[in-house]
């Protein structure tokens, strides 16, 4: 599948007005979303030498680290852990009630000084896990959530432009997404077994925030996206991009003029893959609702109900392990 490539570069730098730069590449974001709800993501300023780093570090911890280092990391529950953060061995994670043929890491911001906690069990409050094998890579992933929340707010820059928002509305954009409450995983993809063939390396779904942006393995054909005709199509690598997707959240806020597209991994290769997708999400607290600007685009009635998005993470996490 060829999806829509999109320059970065007249949104890096905020500006006080639109520039004919970004009103460009704004309408090309916006016909990516309705169309696809994916697109390749160039010239992010993040350096290619980095991200190659990241990778073969992130394949060099799933395939030589010690088990016991892997079980020291493992996500466990109150009072051990929080249930959220931590290792996860292959089969544990769930899509859709099956479970996935992947081990992943998952790491979440830190929990805000200024909130309370979201349950009474610990849920999301505890430490990131970060790995040891190799030495180089917990410092790697920590430069990698800077660089992901400045990528993420330049994006939020252009989303805003794309969605032809009122200053007042960009300005409630940005301030719902000026603590992201983001997600970081790596994942390691081992082929599928050749007797797994009603199994998935990652299921069929939409992710529930507002933006991701994937970084993975050059694989071809193991990433497929569901067309809005319904039909599942491969993602084609381009060397050097991240494959964006909008989540449930922006969906939300367009009021399903840009919809969240289902997507889901089958890794049947010879080689190891990974991905270390970063999630840029909202602000644990913030009200997400459909933007007016959207409503009345689309026929005036708002489709969705307003949902505070920390309640709707506490909500997907609670479903996705096997203990």
């Amino acid at each position: 599948m060829s999806l829509p490539t999109i320059s970065l570069v007249p949104f890096l730098t905020p500006t006080p007005s639109p520039t004919p730069a970004q009103l460009e590449t704004a309408s090309a974001l916006r016909q990516a979303c309705i169309s696809y709800g994916f697109f390749h993501l160039t010239d992010h300023a993040i350096p290619l030498t980095f991200l190659s780093s990241l990778l073969s570090r992130t394949a060099e911890f799933f395939q030589t680290a010690p088990a016991a280092e892997k079980q020291a990391l493992k996500r466990l529950p109150p009072p051990l852990g929080d249930n959220a953060r931590g290792y996860q061995r292959l089969g544990e994670n769930i899509t859709g009630g099956q479970a996935d043929w992947q081990e992943a890491i998952d790491f979440y911001r830190p929990w805000p000084a200024h909130l309370p906690p979201p349950t009474s069990d610990a849920l999301l409050t505890g430490p990131n896990l970060y790995p040891h094998t190799p030495a180089t890579l917990a410092e790697l992933l920590r430069e990698y959530v800077d660089r992901c929340l400045d990528l993420g707010a330049a994006l939020v820059r252009a989303v805003a432009l794309a969605l032809d928002l009122t200053p007042e509305e960009t300005a409630s954009l940005h301030a719902a997404t000026s603590e992201s409450f983001w997600v970081l995983r790596m994942i390691g993809y081992p082929p599928l077994p050749p007797s797994s063939a009603s199994s998935s390396s990652c299921g069929a779904h939409t992710d529930y925030g507002l933006l991701t942006l994937l970084l993975a393995s050059p694989v071809p054909d193991s990433l497929l996206v569901q067309s809005r005709d319904g039909t599942w199509l491969p993602v084609t690598p381009v060397e050097g991009a991240f494959v964006v997707n909008i989540g449930d959240m922006l969906e939300r806020l367009t009021n399903g003029e840009w919809k969240s597209t289902v997507h889901r991994v089958e890794h049947r290769g010879a080689s190891y893959r990974v991905s270390c997708p970063f999630f840029f999400e909202p602000n644990f607290d913030a009200r997400i609702e459909p933007l007016p600007t959207c409503v009345a685009r689309t026929g005036g009635v708002a489709k969705y109900e307003a949902v505070e998005y920390g309640a709707h993470l506490v909500g997907k996490i609670r479903g996705n392990f096997y203990d």
